[in-house]
């Protein structure tokens, strides 16, 4: 790793050790200033809906103003923002700042872009898998400390100090070298994404296989307390070895060409839905919630085969552009969940893996044809 890599992964470590801390319990401090659950429902959507806006005019402001601006303005905003939810103590204002912080996440096609370029002699995938994985480290940190600075303190003083977190991260990531804007008078013409049939194919792949691997994913927690009746803090467990699973995972299979990767990734996926559909007991639920790291591997390298497929005056779109795909994909997924488990809880496991076994199909035909398309160019 370069020295703007390792300011990068360093940055990425404590965002999401303060992130980690708080993230998990927002829907609680939500009920304790008075939201109902419906309302909870819309404020969390909301904040997805926000993030889904954002990546496209994240991507396009890269593109033409370069991409350390767009790092740092991201980073800034998640500063103010959470700064704004230390000092809330009533609904509306705390709700307000929530959907704010919701923006931070237009500095996801900038920063894959950055790292793109900024990755030296790694591959793209071992790239944005080896950065991903500090993030994922600071998140097995964060809840062992958040949680019990809520109980003792307050929420208040736990947005507090991830702010405090935030600053450091933010200096840190200010240290990042400059990347000049591509030029995109020569390519212009050549590369209008939605006239790329590559491109659109692969935005299919990636909503399809988004959308099947999180399906058995907003309501596993309840599955598991209701149907499997363990206990919050059984279920804690199983969500630190998913984080766990996820650094274990990112740097596996971000070793692999992108595009094996992204499969691998959803097989595991696959094989978590199989477990909670046909085992139970916490030896086997350890294994699953360790290979469900491997959504977020199979999402990392997703994205690295985006910048094959655009010419580079046009990657902070692609980048965003897929983003938004991937977030479509997370917001509609959680509605046919909510479905299934209203009305046969194991089918929401079942179904899952059919359309995990459906993508890993679709994207192994995506992944010949592209290399079939590279052979004919090539003789």
């Amino acid at each position: 790793m370069n020295r703007d890599l390792i300011f990068i992964a360093v940055s990425l470590f404590l965002w999401g050790l303060g992130e980690s801390a708080y993230f998990p319990l927002q829907t609680l401090y939500l009920e304790k200033l008075g939201a109902s659950a419906l309302q909870i429902g819309m404020a969390v959507g909301g904040f997805s809906l926000v993030g889904a806006l954002s990546y496209i005019p994240g991507g396009y402001l890269a593109d033409r103003f370069g991409r350390r601006p767009l790092i740092i303005a991201g980073w800034a905003i998640g500063i103010v923002a959470t700064f704004l939810m230390a000092l809330s103590d009533r609904l509306a204002f705390f709700v307000a700042s929530m959907l704010f912080y919701g923006l931070t996440v237009f500095v996801l096609p900038p920063l894959n872009s950055y790292v793109t370029e900024a990755r030296g002699k790694l591959s793209i995938g071992r790239a944005l898998t080896l950065t991903s994985a500090f993030y994922s480290l600071g998140a097995i940190v964060g809840p062992l400390f958040g949680g019990k600075i809520a109980d003792a303190y307050g929420f208040q003083r736990l947005y507090f100090i991830a702010t405090g977190i935030y600053v450091i991260s933010t200096i840190i990531v200010c240290l990042i070298r400059s990347q000049p804007p591509v030029s995109q008078a020569r390519d212009a013409h050549e590369d209008q994404l939605m006239n790329n049939p590559k491109f659109i194919s692969f935005l299919v792949v990636l909503f399809v296989a988004i959308f099947a691997m999180y399906l058995p994913q907003p309501l596993a927690a309840n599955y598991l307390q209701n149907q499997q009746h363990l206990n919050l803090t059984s279920i804690g467990q199983l969500y630190s070895m998913n984080a766990f699973g996820i650094v274990v995972l990112n740097l596996v299979l971000g070793q692999l060409n992108a595009r094996p990767g992204f499969l691998l990734g959803q097989i595991a996926v696959g094989i978590f839905s199989l477990i909670l559909w046909q085992f139970s007991g916490m030896p086997w639920f350890m294994i699953a919630f360790l290979l469900l790291g491997g959504f977020r591997a199979a999402k990392s390298l997703a994205v690295a085969q985006v910048r094959d497929l655009v010419l580079p005056s046009r990657m902070g779109v692609a980048y965003g552009l897929a983003e938004t795909f991937y977030a479509i994909a997370m917001i509609l997924s959680p509605l046919l969940a909510g479905y299934l488990y209203e009305n046969n809880p194991p089918w929401l496991f079942s179904v899952s893996l059919v359309a995990i076994l459906f993508s890993v199909c679709l994207s192994y035909l995506f992944t010949q044809k592209q290399k079939a398309d590279i052979n004919i160019e090539t003789t």
